[in-house]
């Protein structure tokens, strides 16, 4: 089954350099969709008395990284 999604000209330019080589549109949503849900559940998954903090630092992490990526992208459209 497929389904059409519609996107501004600029969402679809952001998508376009977000892509990896010889990757779909497909995959690429699969992949971006998918990730946060593995950090999440990665950083959930540290309950051992010896992993204490490291689940906040996993998402103070991913939080910096997205924001370094927004950045990126921002930055390259002007």
């Amino acid at each position: 089954m497929t389904t059409t999604i519609r996107v501004s000209d600029e969402i679809k330019d952001r998508l376009e350099r977000l892509k990896r080589e010889g990757e779909s549109f497909d995959e690429l949503l699969d992949r971006l969709s998918r990730e946060e849900k593995d950090i999440e559940a990665i950083a959930g998954s540290f309950d051992r008395p010896e992993d204490e903090g490291l689940a906040e630092s996993v998402n103070q992490t991913h939080t910096k990284l997205n924001q370094s990526l927004e950045n990126r992208i921002d930055g390259s459209e002007q």
